[in-house]
């Protein structure tokens, strides 16, 4: 079997879908996408291509050592993103191949369904309550706010409140029985985190995901070890080699590692056994579509370390049969491969040009904020 073609495609609200072709007429999904740089990973994914076509799909591990090893100048958000979504592509040909799940061929399901967790905004603890309410009604059994705005290196105590507020609102409206991750986003000092970390103590968040930002290990140390609140982080990271510092100096103890950015299923799943080792749990990063849920859901059925999954749609609207939510959990799928089919005439619709950006976020003096 040979790689033959590919096709990329921009798909609202902000995501890029890869299919990628063989000469036995099997297609392989994969989403590579950097949020805000689709098109810079468009051009990497089409760069890769030129060594990636005539090959066997079926020597996943190598080609990921070429892309990767060959690129000389190594990891980084564009280069792994685009790495990611064509290994993700390269999983679901193997699998349809042989008419497995890519769970089943890592080793099998450690667990019978996945639990996933829902995004709730809101301005005020009011707003947060009603949006937490509308979830729990979807069937979620947890939930992820984000309460913070932006935040100086040392800010008011008012800020900590206004956030300390919605976070109580929800909790007290949701009760115990439901879990609550809490967001921080890398918009606080490390200062600032352990002040807020303290005030949001009482009401036993789930994680604590970002309290600053990755690329100082030692500052998310002092933050880790300053509460009792477990501490999550990994969106930002890349590959294992970016995760290693974080677990051998126990910054977190949930990791999040993105599957469309961090290396793919296997990289994700050598960095879920790498966490294993130190007793730490993962709960992959998702706020993207749904290729990337699939992604992750091959890897959370065979991962017996994992806690929990994040995504932003189950698929309506995507897909030919779009994940089922049922009390909170969705069933690990049985179908070859990812286990989806794109419903072509629907993404269609969907397609643009690919020039969503980040939003840009400003403190009130003018600086730049982090979003």
């Amino acid at each position: 079997m040979k790689i033959t073609g590919m096709e990329l495609i921009h798909v609202r609200p902000r995501w890029l879908f890869l299919k990628l072709e063989t000469d036995e007429g099997i297609i392989g999904y994969g989403e590579p996408i950097l949020e805000g740089k689709a098109r810079t990973v468009e051009m990497a994914v089409k760069e890769f291509f030129e060594y990636l076509k005539g090959k066997d799909p079926r020597r996943i591990e190598h080609h990921w050592q070429a892309m990767y090893r060959w690129s000389f100048y190594r990891g980084g958000p564009i280069i792994m993103s685009a790495i990611s979504g064509i290994e993700q592509a390269l999983w679901d040909i193997l699998g349809k191949y042989l008419g497995q799940p890519i769970y089943q061929l890592l080793g099998g399901a450690v667990r019978d369904k996945i639990k996933l967790y829902a995004g709730v905004g809101g301005e005020t603890p009011e707003e947060c309550v009603e949006k937490a309410e509308k979830r729990m009604k979807e069937g979620f059994k947890a939930i992820k706010i984000a309460p913070f705005d932006a935040m100086r290196i040392v800010d008011t105590p008012r800020k900590i409140k206004d956030a300390v507020e919605k976070v109580a609102a929800v909790r007290e409206a949701v009760g115990d029985s439901i879990d609550i991750g809490i967001d921080c986003h890398g918009r606080l000092s490390p200062s600032m985190a352990i002040l807020a970390a303290k005030e949001l103590e009482p009401y036993h968040p789930m994680f604590l995901e970002e309290p600053c930002l990755p690329e100082n290990v030692d500052a998310m140390v002092r933050v880790a070890q300053s509460t009792s609140i477990p501490i999550a982080t990994g969106e930002r990271l890349f590959t294992r080699w970016g995760f290693r510092e974080i677990l051998e100096k126990q910054a977190a103890s949930i990791l999040q590692p993105d599957l469309c950015h961090a290396g793919g299923i296997f990289e994700c799943r050598k960095i879920a056994a790498m966490a294993e080792v130190y007793y730490a749990a993962i709960a992959p990063h998702n706020p993207l579509g749904p290729i990337a849920l699939a992604a992750c859901l091959q890897l959370d059925a065979c991962t017996p370390n994992f806690l929990i999954q994040e995504h932003a749609t189950l698929g309506e609207g995507y897909l030919k049969r779009p994940f089922k939510l049922e009390d909170g959990y969705v069933r690990v799928p049985n179908e070859p491969g990812l286990g989806i089919e794109l419903d072509e005439d629907a993404v269609m619709e969907k397609r643009y040009e690919g020039n969503w950006q980040n939003p840009q976020l400003l403190h009130e003096d003018g600086s730049v904020a982090d979003w």
